[in-house]
């Protein structure tokens, strides 16, 4: 964790900036290895160019802090207290000048903290740390790599509970219930976004929300799940069939296979990102079916369960060993349902890794 916040601090003296405001959840984690969902209450981690940096939590997670490893000053607050004037007073520790630059997460840190921030000096400016960030929590080191294949292994392991539990009849929340007893009792805490079971024409919603909808002979039956381990998360999607299978969800699945693969088959590092999406949807398009691909191809994946990069066609950013991220294309025809593949995949040093294994031969249970 160390090494991570000397590189902030190295950009920080590089860029000219006095302190760094890490108030994300997802970053202090990464920077900090203290994992804290505080709610309304304020979390945050200052790091500063020319001192030791210092985290900020609620006192009910100092403790918390502590056994996450982090070694540092930290400063607790009660539900009655301000620790906006604690703050103050170790700012002030810091001998810092009256005109400070501050980098914030801009996409995060709210107005009203923004203005908080803004009373710690006499005249404050802002930078923006965002793609700084970005680019750290980009590539993966050795550690992350092993936390994020179980995470994998363990989505594996629930879309095969899925399946194991479609029986007719059932209802959608019937087996997205088997699934999370199944990880609960693996050890996973929390499943990395709601997990989504969708049968028949729901499978046509991208993001389509369970419920009491029963399970019917030639249904298409799509699962999307994925679970954090280590504070790291999983994202697969499988789309199987129940009891028999339309000519058209037939030619629909295959094609959504041959685009998955095809991008698989250019994953190397030196690829532009967008070509990834280019290519996937290209092979659907001359099938006829471009019009009902309506999202992009992949995300970033990591703490977060979509993070950078964004694989859309107009990312011009190039791959690199390392990057973990998803390849999902997926096309939806209203009544006749939706298919989409998902997989996680590494990039290494001549191709990539693909971490989750569950077949993707059409299923028909």
């Amino acid at each position: 964790m160390n090494q991570r916040i000397d590189k902030i601090t190295t950009w920080l003296k590089n860029e000219s900036i006095d302190v760094a405001f890490v108030h994300s959840s997802e970053n202090v984690f990464y920077l900090s290895n203290f994992m804290c969902h505080p709610n309304e209450r304020l979390l945050g981690l200052f790091v500063f160019a020319e001192s030791d940096p210092f985290l900020v939590c609620p006192r009910m997670e100092e403790q918390a802090a502590k056994d996450a490893g982090w070694s540092h000053k930290i400063i607790s607050y009660d539900d009655v207290e301000d620790p906006w004037e604690m703050i103050r007073t170790e700012w002030k520790h810091r001998s810092l000048q009256e005109e400070s630059v501050i980098a914030i997460e801009k996409d995060v840190v709210s107005y009203a903290r923004a203005e908080k921030l803004q009373t710690l000096s006499k005249k404050v400016q802002f930078r923006s740390l965002d793609d700084t960030l970005n680019q750290l929590r980009l590539v993966k080191d050795a550690a992350e790599l092993e936390i994020l294949r179980e995470a994998a292994r363990l989505a594996d392991e629930a879309i095969q509970v899925g399946i194991d539990h479609l029986t007719e009849a059932c209802t959608e929340m019937d087996v997205l219930a088997a699934i999370e007893l199944a990880m609960k009792k693996k050890g996973v805490a929390d499943m990395s976004f709601p997990t989504m079971v969708l049968f028949g024409e729901k499978s046509a919603l991208p993001h389509g929300h369970p419920g009491l909808r029963r399970l019917k002979k030639g249904d298409l039956v799509l699962f999307d799940l994925g679970v954090v381990w280590n504070g790291y998360c999983s994202d697969i999607t499988r789309t199987v069939a129940f009891d028999r299978i339309s000519e058209q969800q037939r030619e629909i699945y295959e094609v959504v296979k041959e685009a998955q693969q095809a991008a698989i088959d250019a994953l190397k590092p030196g690829v532009r990102v967008g070509d990834l999406d280019r290519i996937a949807r290209n092979r659907i398009s001359k099938a006829g079916y471009g019009n009902c691909f309506t999202h992009r191809l992949g995300h970033g994946l990591g703490i977060s369960v979509h993070e950078f990069p964004s694989v859309n066609e107009t990312n011009d950013h190039l791959l690199k060993e390392g990057m973990v991220f998803t390849i999902e294309p997926g096309i939806y025809v209203p009544e006749a349902g939706g298919v989409r593949i998902e997989d996680d995949v590494c990039i290494t040093e001549d191709g990539a890794e693909i971490l989750t294994s569950f077949t993707k031969e059409l299923v028909i249970v």
